[in-house]
C-alpha cells in the first residue's frame, strides 16, 4: 500500500483544489482521498511525500499517432529505416511520453497491437493504449498512399496495419471488422480531406457517401467500438455527425453551418479540436498546407470557444507524429494560449473529459476511490502556468496503476 500525500490536488473534475492532500493507493487502486490530515492508512503503508507539487489524474491524449516521425512517404511507407529500428523508435516515444505524465493515449493510426501487448505485459514502459490500427477512408482519400508520381505503396509495410483504403458498404463493413480482429479498440474514418492532403483534396472535400459511412458507424457500434472521424468541415463534416460519429477530429469549420455544434450538444459527441498540429501546419514547407492551415485559424478557434458555450465536450489530442512528438502537453497549453480556455478546463479536457472520450471514465481522469490510480505530479501549479507541465524536469512523479514509472528529485 501507498500513500501520497502533501501534494495541492486537481482531482480532474474541475473542483477547486485541495490543499494538503492525501490519496491512499492499494495495488493499481485508489481506496481513499481527502485532506493528510484526515485521512487513514495502514501503519506499514509507504508513505511518498509530495508536498510543493501538485498531484494530477494521469494525463490522456485522445489524438496521437506513436508510430510515425513524418508526414514524407518514406515515412507513411516504412521505407525510412529497418523495422527493428523503427520499432524501438516507437518504445522510445512510449517511454517519453508515459514520462511526461500521459498515461493513456488514443492512438489514431499508425501502431499495430504488438505494441499495446507489449506495454500490457510489461515488457517496455508506455501509456494506456486505445488503438485504431488503420485510418479507413475510400480511394483517394486520406488512407491512400498512392505517391504524386503515380505509384503505389510497394506492399503491405506491416502486415499487422491492413489498408484502410475501402470502397462501398459491405467492404466498408469488412474493414471495421479486420481492424478489429487485428486489435482496434476504436474506428477511425476520415469524410474530409485536411491541411495536409494532397493539392486538390482539402478540408471541404467529402469521402465517403451516406451509405459508406451509415455502415462503418453501425458495424463500428455492433462491434462495440467507438467511431473517430476526421473532419473538418463542408458536406463530410455535416454527413459525420448526422450518421452518428461519437468524436470529431479537428472539427476546424464547425461555426460554418449554425446546426453543427447544437447537433453536437444534442448528440453527445465530442470534439477533439487538435491545435497543436495546426501550430506545425501553419509553418509548413509545403504552400498549399501552409495556406490551408493559416486560412483556418480563426475559424478553428471559434469553433473551439463556441462550442464549449454550447456545452459541447472538448478534449485534448495533439495528433503529434507527423512531425515528432513534442509534449503532448502542448495541446493544452494551445486550449489556454489560443483558444481561450481557463488551465481548469484544460486541464479537465486532458483527464475527465478524455476518459468520458475513450468510454474508460470508470477507471481513469479522476482521482477518486475506486479509479486506477494513474497519478502525475508537478513541480508548480498548472491551474495558474499550463506551461510547466511541458517541462520534464518539473514532472516529478509518474504513477501509473499504483506503481512509480519514474521519480525526480
Amino acid at each position: 500500500m501507498k500513500v501520497f500525500k502533501g501534494a495541492a490536488l486537481f482531482d480532474g473534475t474541475g473542483s477547486p483544489v485541495q490543499p494538503d492532500a492525501a490519496v491512499v493507493v492499494d495495488g493499481d487502486r485508489i481506496v481513499e482521498v481527502g485532506p493528510a490530515a484526515a485521512t487513514p492508512h495502514p501503519p506499514g503503508a509507504e508513505v511518498i511525500d509530495l508536498s510543493g507539487t501538485t498531484l494530477l489524474p494521469g494525463l490522456i491524449d485522445c489524438h496521437d499517432h506513436l508510430g510515425h516521425t513524418g508526414y514524407g512517404l518514406m515515412d507513411r511507407w516504412e521505407l525510412d529505416a529497418p523495422p527493428s529500428l523503427r520499432h524501438l523508435r516507437v518504445a522510445q516515444t512510449l517511454s517519453d511520453v508515459l514520462d511526461m505524465g500521459y498515461t493513456s493515449v488514443r492512438d489514431a493510426a499508425g501502431l499495430d497491437a504488438g505494441f499495446k501487448e507489449a506495454v500490457d505485459e510489461g515488457l517496455i514502459p508506455g501509456p494506456r493504449l486505445t488503438l485504431s490500427l488503420s485510418l479507413i477512408s475510400p480511394t483517394g482519400g486520406l488512407a491512400d498512399l498512392k505517391s504524386p508520381s503515380g505509384h503505389c505503396c510497394p506492399g503491405p509495410p506491416n502486415i499487422s496495419l491492413p489498408s484502410g483504403m475501402v470502397d462501398g458498404p459491405d467492404a466498408v463493413r469488412a474493414k471495421v471488422r479486420e481492424v478489429v480482429r487485428m486489435g482496434a479498440g476504436v474506428i477511425k474514418c476520415a469524410t474530409t480531406g485536411g491541411a495536409s492532403s494532397r493539392p486538390g483534396h482539402g478540408p471541404f472535400d467529402r469521402e465517403f457517401t451516406r451509405q459508406e459511412m451509415q455502415a462503418l458507424v453501425e458495424e463500428s457500434h455492433a462491434q462495440g467500438r467507438r467511431v473517430m472521424c476526421h473532419a473538418l468541415g463542408g458536406p463530410g463534416l455535416r454527413l459525420a455527425l448526422e450518421v452518428g460519429v461519437d468524436s470529431i477530429e479537428h472539427g476546424t469549420h464547425l461555426t460554418q453551418d449554425p446546426d453543427l455544434i447544437p447537433m453536437m450538444a444534442d448528440k453527445g459527441v465530442f470534439y477533439v479540436p487538435t491545435l497543436l498540429v495546426y501550430v506545425y501546419h501553419r509553418e509548413n514547407i509545403l504552400p498549399h498546407v501552409k495556406a490551408r492551415a493559416r486560412a483556418l485559424h480563426f475559424h478553428h478557434l471559434e469553433s473551439v470557444r463556441k462550442a464549449l458555450d454550447a456545452g459541447v465536450t472538448v478534449v485534448a489530442g495533439t495528433d503529434a507524429g507527423g512531425w515528432g512528438h513534442p509534449p503532448n502537453a502542448g495541446e493544452l497549453r494551445c486550449m489556454v494560449e489560443e483558444a481561450g480556455m481557463t488551465p481548469a478546463q484544460a486541464l479537465v479536457a486532458g483527464t475527465r473529459a478524455a476518459a468520458q472520450c475513450l468510454g474508460h471514465e470508470a477507471d481513469l481522469g479522476v482521482v477518486e476511490k475506486g479509479k486506477l490510480a494513474d497519478l502525475v505530479a508537478v513541480e508548480g501549479d498548472p491551474l495558474t502556468d499550463i506551461n510547466v507541465l511541458l517541462d520534464r524536469d518539473r514532472i516529478k512523479m509518474v504513477v501509473k496503476g499504483g506503481r512509480v514509472h519514474s521519480r525526480r528529485p
